[in-house]
C-alpha cells in the first residue's frame, strides 16, 4: 500500500522509522524525531513496560494519535493515569489482559491439579506492582479460581539471587511457579532451585519466553517444563486487510527472508501496520491528527491478528485480542517449538499437544 484516498484526492503513503534503544528518554526523542523531522500523522508502537507508556504520553503531549500492542491493558491504562471512564484524546491500544493471562496460565496449573499452591516469581518494578494488584492484577483473578498464590515479594532486575523465594516456595509445598522474569532470571532461578531441591512439576511464564528458545536458553532451562502465553500463530485464521495474506504466508515470507522462526509479535507488528492505514483512510481529512485519531476509536478491523475493535472496549481506547496456552516442545525444524496446549478462550484453534508436567517428588 503506497497511498490512501482522502475523499476526493489521494495522499501518498510514507513509513517512517525511529529507534527508542529500549529506553523511555530514546523513545520519547523517537517520537519527537517522528512528529517534527518525519511529520508522522499517527504513530505506531510494540514495546515494554516502560518504553511503550513512554511512546503514548509522548504522543499525546505532541498531539498525534497512537497505536500500540504487546502489553496488558491493565497496565496500559492505569499505569498512565487513566481510568475506565475517561478516554484518553490521542492514543490507542490492542491486546489482552492481566486477567486473560491469569485465566490461561491457571487452566495450565489445573492439569496438575483442581487448586494449586502456586509461587509467584515478580520484580519489584510496574510489571510486578501490577501483577499483584488487589483489583486490577492477576493475582485476584487467579485466586478467584481457587489457587494459592505464594508472593515473596519483588526482586530488583536483574536478579543476584532468588534465596529468599525458594525458601517460601518450599516452606509452601509450591509445586508451580509462574512468572514474567527475563530469560537470564528465570535461568537463575532455575539453578538456584535445582540446588535447592526445589523442582516445580510447571513453571508458567509471559514475557520473553513467550518468544522463541534458543540452543543456550534451551540447555540453561533444561529439565523445565515451561508453558506461557500464546496470542499469534501462524495457525490463526486471519488474513491481512491490505492484502490478504494469511498468518502462515506472513510467517513463512519472515522466515524465508530472515532466516529465522516466526515471532509471536511478527502478526501484532503487522496488525498495527494496517489499523494506522485503514485509519488515514477512513479519517474524514487524513491530513489532520484529530480526525486520524477520531477514526482510529471507530475502527473495527479484520487484520492478519484478528478483529480489533476499539468500539467494543473493555474500556475506551481499548482493544482485545485472545489469548490460549502454549507450551516449549522439542520441534520437528527447530529444537524448541511453541505447541498449543489449550484454547478455552480461542476453540477455533485446535490443540496439536498434550501439557507436559515433570512427575511428583
Amino acid at each position: 500500500m503506497t497511498a490512501v484516498d482522502g475523499g476526493s484526492r489521494r495522499y501518498p503513503l510514507r513509513l517512517a522509522a525511529r529507534d527508542s534503544r529500549s529506553h523511555p528518554e530514546g523513545a520519547r526523542q523517537a517520537v519527537a524525531e517522528l512528529v517534527g523531522e518525519e511529520g508522522a500523522q499517527v504513530v505506531v508502537t510494540m514495546a515494554g513496560t516502560r518504553v511503550l507508556p513512554a511512546v503514548a504520553d509522548a504522543c499525546a503531549e505532541l498531539g498525534v494519535p497512537c497505536v500500540s500492542t504487546t502489553f496488558p491493558w491493565q497496565a496500559y491504562v492505569f499505569g498512565r493515569g487513566g481510568d475506565t471512564e475517561r478516554p484518553f484524546p490521542w492514543t490507542y491500544h490492542f491486546a489482552w489482559g492481566l486477567d486473560d493471562i491469569a485465566v490461561v496460565f491457571a487452566e495450565m496449573w489445573e492439569r496438575v491439579g483442581d487448586r494449586r499452591t502456586v509461587g509467584c516469581l515478580w520484580n519489584d518494578d510496574v510489571q510486578g506492582e501490577f501483577l499483584r494488584h488487589p483489583v486490577h492484577g492477576f493475582a485476584p483473578v487467579a485466586a478467584a479460581r481457587g489457587h494459592r498464590l505464594i508472593d515473596p515479594g519483588g526482586y530488583r532486575e536483574p536478579a543476584v539471587t532468588f534465596a529468599d523465594h525458594i525458601r517460601r516456595f518450599v516452606d509452601a509445598g509450591a509445586e508451580i511457579v509462574t512468572s514474567a522474569a527475563t530469560v537470564e532470571d528465570l535461568t537463575l532461578f532455575h539453578r538456584q532451585a535445582g540446588q535447592a531441591g526445589l523442582r516445580p512439576r510447571l513453571v508458567t511464564c509471559s514475557r520473553w519466553l513467550a518468544y522463541p528458545r534458543d540452543r543456550a536458553q534451551a540447555d540453561a532451562l533444561a529439565g523445565t517444563d515451561i508453558a506461557t502465553l500464546v496470542y499469534w500463530t501462524p495457525r490463526h485464521p486471519f488474513s491481512s486487510s491490505l492484502d490478504g495474506t494469511g498468518a502462515a504466508e506472513l510467517a513463512d515470507a519472515y522466515q524465508r527472508e530472515t532466516g529465522r522462526p516466526w515471532l509471536q509479535p511478527l502478526g501484532l507488528a503487522h496488525a498495527l501496520v494496517e489499523v494506522a492505514a485503514h485509519a488515514l483512510a477512513t479519517a474524514d481529512d487524513p491530513t489532520d491528527r484529530q480526525a486520524v485519531a477520531a477514526a482510529v476509536g471507530r475502527t473495527r478491523l479484520p487484520t492478519v491478528a484478528g478483529l480489533i475493535d476499539f468500539t467494543a472496549g473493555p474500556t475506551p481506547n481499548i482493544a482485545l485480542l485472545p489469548l490460549i496456552g502454549g507450551q516449549w516442545q522439542p520441534g520437528r525444524d527447530h529444537p524448541h517449538e511453541l505447541a498449543l496446549v489449550t484454547n478455552t478462550r480461542f476453540p477455533s484453534i485446535a490443540v496439536d499437544a498434550e501439557l507436559t508436567v515433570a512427575p511428583c517428588g
